[in-house]
Order: C-alpha cells, then structure tokens, then sequence
C-alpha cells in the first residue's frame, strides 16, 4: 500500500501543497487560511489515512512523542508486566514506547541510551544497571527528563519509584516469626544493588529485634551465575543447614530456582519449609502448593514513573525532583 504524502493530500484537495503544510502543522489560522479551506484539508487527510512522518514531525517540533523504556529483562514477567502498563498509560497520552532489554551488562545500557538520545526520544524510564550512573548523569547534564524505576543510586539526584523494599522484606520476615519459624534463612544475590540491599537489611533488622539473626543462613549467589550454578549453591547451602524451617527469596528468579531444589531433594512446602519470594510469578499461583510472593505494586509504579516524567517533559525548569515509595503487597497463599 503506498505511503499517503501532501501532495496526495493537495491534489484531492484542490489546494497548494504549502496550504495543506499549514494545515497540518496547525499554522492554517496564523497564516490567513479560511476555516472552510482548513476543514476540507483536514477531512481530506483523514478520508485518505494520513500518518505525518515522526521524524518530519520531530524534525520540526523537536518532539517524537516516544519514550525510551530501559529495563534488565523484558523476558522477567515483573519487567514485562511494568512495560505492558506504561505502554498502556503512555498510549493514553498518545506516546510511543520503545523499549529494549540490557541483560544487566552497563555497557549494553550505555550503548542503548546513545540509541535512543539519537532517535530522539522526548524522555527515560530506565531500570538502571549497577554502572550507569555516570551515564544517568549525562543525560541530567543535558536536561533529559529521566525516571528510574526499580532501583536507583543513593547520591543521584534525580526522580525514582520503587517499592518500599525495606518494609516489605520487614514485615515478610516478621510475619514468617508470627507464623512461628525460628530458623529463617534469606536467598540474595551479590549485586550490592540498593533494592537488593534495602531488601536484605529488612530481614536482618527484623530478625535482630528478637536476638534471633544468625549470619550462617544467609547466602549470596553469584549475580552472574546461569541457572545450573545458582541451582547448585542452592542445593549445598540447604543441605547443609537443615534446620532452616523458612526461607525469604529476594527475587523471583531465585525463588524459582530454589523450589526446583526442594522437589530435588525432597524438601516439603510448607510442612518441612516456608516460603516466601519477592516479586509474583505465574509459576508461584500454578505451583503446589501455591507461593506466597511480595508482589511489586506495578500499576501504581508504572502510573507514578508516567506522571514524573510528563512533569518534567511538560517543563524541565520548574519540576520537582520526587523519590516515590510504593508500598509492597503481601499475598498470602499456601507456602507458609
């Protein structure tokens, strides 16, 4: 089917193709063009589905209605699921959403910020890898408006949502002592990352109120270890501490891994462990029994990063720099 252009648009008009430039580009008034003439142009390019190019479009507004969406794993249903709500939200303000993946490699982050700084994006949503601060900075310095989303840098300057992680793992681990386990073991990774950290100083908090915090049921796996290695850290960690009668997995993925090691080894859920992961799962509502998850509140998320964008795309000079906390979602199910 061929691309509809003005001219297509000025012939079946009976008008000059500047006239219909006018027209579309919303000068027709300025420019002393009749309301009659103005109407049939614009019924004409509507009759005839006109798309105007983007890059004309942003050539001469310096706005491509797009944002760039940067998260770690668009394959991650948390991610996947954060993506699909703000592309609904930006649809509602007639934005474009790209969005890519970094495999949580910062230079595959930096390379695909430079992507979209050329493509002209008018704004960031971005799940930031643990080195890209210097690049967060860069796009600040050429006021870019930026939303983090997930996680951010404790010194940056710059508007965040997430998830009030540290009450969250809080009040998971103290609800696993109301359910009575004594031994409560904790599943992180080495990422240092702020969520991961906040997440883990809520359980040792929690557990260090009562006197019962024991350092020997904490374990770190390799941030960039595949499945089969986390697996096996998994599967030595809690074999060799038996007495673990609950376990809180700081992400989903860890979780996932760690219920294939229980079924290996014969682990019963909840009868031997508790269990308790961040971040839902479709496998954690199909398991059985059912896993009680930390569900990130995605939609207020996904709502909140939209608005703080918009205020800053709306004018760079007059927003506030804003750090939103989201109160995490308990959902009790059968692992406890």
């Amino acid at each position: 089917m061929k691309k509809i252009t003005i001219k297509d648009i000025a012939t079946e008009a009976k008008v000059s193709i500047s006239t219909v430039s006018f027209v579309i580009n919303g000068k027709g008034e300025k420019m002393g063009i009749s309301a009659a003439v103005i109407k049939k142009v614009q019924d004409v390019a509507e009759n005839l589905n006109y798309r105007p190019s983007m890059i004309a479009t942003s050539l001469r507004t310096g706005k491509t209605r797009s944002i760039g969406l940067i998260v770690e794993d668009i394959s991650n249903q948390f991610f996947s699921d954060l993506a699909r709500v703000i592309e609904d939200e930006a649809k509602n303000i007639d934005y474009r959403v790209f969005y890519c993946s970094t495999g949580d490699d910062d230079e595959r982050s930096e390379e695909l910020i430079s992507s979209l700084l050329q493509a002209n994006v008018d704004g960031f949503i971005i799940t930031p890898t643990q080195k890209l601060e210097d690049k967060i900075e860069l796009l600040l310095k050429l006021k870019k408006p930026v939303v983090l989303i997930d996680r951010y840098f404790p010194g940056q300057r710059v508007s965040h949502v997430v998830m009030d992680n540290y009450e969250a793992a809080n009040s998971a681990t103290k609800f696993l002592m109301n359910k009575g386990c004594k031994n409560i073991a904790v599943v992180n990774n080495t990422s240092e990352m702020i969520q991961m950290k906040l997440r883990e100083d809520g359980y040792r908090d929690a557990l260090k109120e009562e006197g019962v915090y024991n350092e020997e049921l904490v374990l770190h796996v390799d941030y960039h270890s595949n499945e089969e290695t986390r697996i096996a850290s998994l599967l030595s960690f809690f074999q060799k501490n038996p007495k673990i009668d609950a376990v809180l997995f700081l992400a989903n993925y860890m979780g996932l891994a760690g219920l294939q090691v229980f079924r290996k080894i014969g682990i019963s859920i909840p009868d031997d462990i508790s269990v308790i992961s961040f971040d839902d799962h479709d496998s954690f509502k199909l398991h059985t029994p059912t896993i009680t998850v930390i569900a990130q509140p995605i939609e207020d998320i996904a709502i909140k990063s939209i608005q703080l964008l918009m205020s800053q795309m709306t004018s760079m000079e007059t927003f506030k720099i804003e750090k939103s906390l989201k109160k995490g979602n308990l959902i009790v199910r059968e692992s406890v």
